[in-house]
């Protein structure tokens, strides 16, 4: 048994060291078409790569519209009603995922389509066509940095670097067409606020003085008690306009709308007191009185939303706008494809690799056709395979 084994594993390991030996006199008898052949390949690639166009990229990076601390918010905390609708006008959130959206937007890309003509220059029938070929040479990606990087390709180096400026030129134009930002939202609302303000305290004014003054009114001194009741009712107004707002981002069990709640109570409370206490009056006067603290209600709105709103409009025009550009796209003085070099490597890399497994599998027929039983295989094999394409 002992002296069985030991010439089996010999002649096991002689085989084995055969095999291999054999394999490597495959590679030694075709050593010339194995280097020459990638070589010739990788030359050939280096000699097709000069024919094929150069692209060029040009890279444009840019920080988008930031979210600040508004000259507004402190006086909106000394406003108190009144500070809270802001607050409704400013619950949007802005990541930089949603301005790469607008700049990946067919907004942004007709705008660039007809601003560079691209579908004479694409060859594109449709302007779906030219989104897609747009689309295709463009990369837009945000960084963790906060920064935006619009990245394009084209044949043209001075027109890639038109192309990926003229993305933040439209990204510009587009977000000035929307309310996206905080002062913009706030400048919107407060704009709404104070046009119907304007209106009604124009007209509060003239009913005033179609009113008429007499002696027993002048003699009331409407302007302290009036004019507390008219400013606390703008203020009830506020806080109403507040409440409705809240409604919209918050559920009625959060503390802070509660809390608004008890507020506007407590001011509900403290108007019905004073309007009640100023309540005895002649027919002449109550007349009067009603028109001056409708005069002073609305003054005091239009007051407090004409600060408002100029703030906002300082505010929007000290954001920017808003898109601070880092780097500005200019013209690449290299061209990004193709690499030349990498090409020929690749190429030689495959046809070498290709070739070594033509030489193998070629010595593997040759091997099997010197034998019987193999080449009685093959041709059993070669009958199956005429059968299965149909010959």
């Amino acid at each position: 048994m002992n002296q069985d084994t030991g010439p089996v594993t010999a002649s096991g390991d002689e085989d084995d060291e055969i095999s291999l030996l054999d394999l490597l006199q495959v590679v030694v008898e075709n050593l010339r078409l194995l280097v020459l052949g990638p070589l010739a390949a990788g030359l050939v690639a280096l000699g097709i790569s000069f024919l094929i166009q150069p692209t060029y990229t040009a890279t444009t990076v840019f920080m988008p519209p930031q979210q600040q601390q508004s000259g507004a918010a402190l006086m909106m905390q000394s406003l108190g009603a009144l500070g809270g609708l802001a607050g409704a006008a400013t619950g949007l959130k802005n990541p930089n995922d949603q301005f790469v959206s607008f700049l990946k937007s067919d907004s942004v890309r007709d705008a660039l389509i007809d601003r560079f003509a691209l579908m004479t220059r694409y060859e594109a029938e449709l302007k779906t066509d030219a989104r897609q070929t747009l689309g295709g040479v463009t990369t837009v990606t945000s960084g963790k940095d906060g920064l935006i990087t619009v990245v394009v390709e084209d044949p043209d180096r001075v027109f890639a670097a038109q192309l990926a400026n003229g993305y933040v030129e439209e990204f510009g134009s587009l977000l000035n067409r929307m309310a996206v930002t905080e002062a913009q939202l706030r400048r919107v609302f407060f704009e709404k606020q104070l046009l119907d303000a304007t209106e009604k305290y124009k007209k509060s004014e003239m009913a005033l003085q179609d009113s008429g003054i007499s002696a027993s009114a002048l003699k009331s001194s409407p302007e302290a008690t009036i004019g507390a009741v008219a400013t606390l009712q703008a203020q009830v107004n506020a806080q109403e306009i507040r409440l409705s707002s809240m409604r919209g981002y918050l559920a009625e069990t959060a503390p802070e709308f509660k809390q608004a709640q008890t507020e506007l109570a407590a001011l509900r409370v403290q108007f019905a007191k004073l309007e009640k206490s100023n309540a005895g009056s002649s027919k002449g006067e109550s007349e009067y009185l009603a028109r001056y603290r409708d005069f002073k209600y609305y003054q005091t709105l239009f007051e407090l939303f004409s600060k408002q709103f100029e703030l906002a409009k300082l505010d929007e025009a000290r954001e920017g706008a808003v898109i601070q550009i880092l780097d500005i796209a200019q013209p690449p003085e290299r061209k990004s494809k193709p690499k030349k070099a990498q090409l020929a490597v690749i190429t030689a890399l495959a046809v070498g690799f290709l070739l070594l497994l033509f030489v193998f599998v070629r010595n593997a027929l040759r091997q099997a056709g010197s034998n019987l039983e193999s080449r009685e295989k093959l041709s059993r094999l070669s009958r199956a395979w005429s059968k299965a394409i149909g010959r």
